[in-house]
């Protein structure tokens, strides 16, 4: 799947899980849960314990799921997730060295930002969305206010998004948006609660369907 393929995925589905898992087969499993529930897409955070590795074998086991590493801080890790078969990078924050490897593999960064300045600079060094983190403290409205100044500038907040705020946050501009622990949280993950997080993905998808 190319650069382009990847976001029109993001753009269509809207909603990216933000998870740190505990083995392969747990990042399997957790990504068939959410498949169900008509979600595609995993962020693994570079929090979790060979959380390279884990990206190689998910993505050769499931090819046709969009497997992304985030919390990526220099062009050292970003390339070595992108070898494994990252199909996207996530930052926290700006990190230039970052967005450059990625523009250089063609592969989409989503680059960290938060105040005005933060993210049109990291738009201008070529992230293909900035993500606005941690949204959860400014919520919807200031997805709205930003996109004002910054029209062409595609958002995705990160941090707070749960079901009932998800159409929000579409309503007011985001590009997409990352869910974390209101989609997928360490209790169901580690009890391997599948149905609740299928639960969750529907509810998620039902509720972007009612914002379009």
């Amino acid at each position: 799947m190319n650069k382009d393929a990847v976001l029109a995925k993001f753009k269509a589905e809207k909603v990216i899980a933000l998870i740190r898992a505990d083995s392969s087969d747990g990042l399997l499993d957790c990504a068939r849960a959410l498949a169900a529930g008509g979600l595609t897409s995993i962020e693994l955070t570079m929090t979790t314990p060979g959380a390279i590795a884990m990206i190689k074998q998910a993505t050769a086991a499931l090819p046709d799921f969009l497997f992304g590493l985030g919390t990526v801080l220099n062009a050292a890790t970003a390339r070595e997730g992108i070898a494994a078969g990252a199909r996207f990078i996530v930052t926290p924050a700006f990190r230039p060295d970052v967005i450059a490897a990625c523009r250089e593999l063609n592969v989409p960064i989503f680059s960290g930002a938060l105040t005005p300045t933060e993210i049109i600079n990291t738009w201008d060094a070529g992230a293909d969305a900035v993500k606005i983190f941690p949204a959860e403290f400014f919520g919807p409205a200031y997805i709205k206010s930003i996109r004002g100044p910054f029209p062409q500038v595609a958002l995705v907040p990160t941090g707070g998004v749960n079901a009932e705020n998800v159409g929000e946050f579409l309503k007011a501009g985001a590009f997409a948006t990352a869910a974390g622990g209101s989609l997928v949280d360490a209790k169901s993950l580690k009890e391997k609660n599948w149905a609740v997080i299928t639960a969750r993905a529907k509810a998620f998808a039902a509720a972007v369907a009612a914002a379009k």
